[in-house]
């Protein structure tokens, strides 16, 4: 497996946030992440990248406890953070030929110009990034966390405020990287559309519990009822109950 946590427990203070949270992923398996603010999704996204230490529990990615991951670990791990902030006059290629100098040592990052193609701004390549359009500018993002071919990435809520045409043009991109690269990918999203499409597997955290897992089909279905919308909160209602 390229991703487990087996009994995962976050406390802050005399509060409990993450409740015996387990779950795994294999290679090149797309996992969305459901739930409502408070949830413990953010505490969970951030435990797996190593940014937080947990409480109690096992914890591995890439054969490793992020809690220990050194520099070798971190060059295999990709993350697309809700914003990221860096100086607005880098342009495009220049500034990810920059990063992916960082990757040298322990893997072979990807060229500036293949990864501008495979992120749909080869166009951009001369632009300064604060010219870049709210779309170019995600699509910029994920190609940071991605120059370095990492094994598996992390999306935190990777579409917000994209119009139609940049949310199929992003899932289009997800999908290559989970299907060509075999990358694994693990997204935290509030949108049900974008979960039914992209996850090959829905995780609904609930008051710090997955409270389901499964296909959309599966999640509709254990509901019966006639979507995935109708299904989450009917389980969200549930659990609050």
């Amino acid at each position: 497996m390229v991703l487990t946590v087996d009994g995962l427990r976050m406390r802050y203070g005399d509060t409990e946030v993450l409740h015996d949270v387990s779950f795994d992923a294999g290679a090149g398996e797309v996992i969305a992440l459901l739930g409502p603010n408070g949830a413990g999704k953010s505490t969970t996204i951030e435990i797996l990248e190593g940014f937080r230490l947990r409480s109690a529990g096992r914890v591995e990615v890439l054969g490793v406890d992020p809690a220990a991951g050194d520099e070798r670990w971190r060059s295999r791990v990709g993350i697309v953070l809700q914003s990221w902030r860096d100086h607005g006059n880098w342009r495009v290629r220049e500034l990810l030929h920059h990063l992916g100098s960082y990757y040298a040592p322990y893997a072979t990052p990807w060229p500036a110009d293949e990864l501008l193609d495979a992120v749909g701004l080869a166009a951009q390549a001369k632009q300064k990034i604060r010219t870049l359009s709210g779309g170019q500018r995600r699509r910029l993002d994920v190609a940071i966390g991605i120059v370095g071919r990492p094994d598996i990435l992390f999306l935190d809520e990777p579409t917000a405020g994209f119009d139609p045409e940049a949310r199929y043009e992003f899932h289009e991109l997800v999908r290559g990287l989970a299907v060509d690269q075999g990358t694994t990918i693990l997204l935290t999203t509030h949108d049900l559309d974008e979960a039914r499409k992209l996850a090959h597997r829905i995780l609904v955290l609930a008051a710090g519990r997955i409270i389901a897992s499964g296909t959309a089909s599966q999640l509709i279905a254990a509901a019966d009822v006639g979507s995935l919308e109708d299904a989450y909160l009917a389980l969200v209602r549930q659990e609050h109950r």
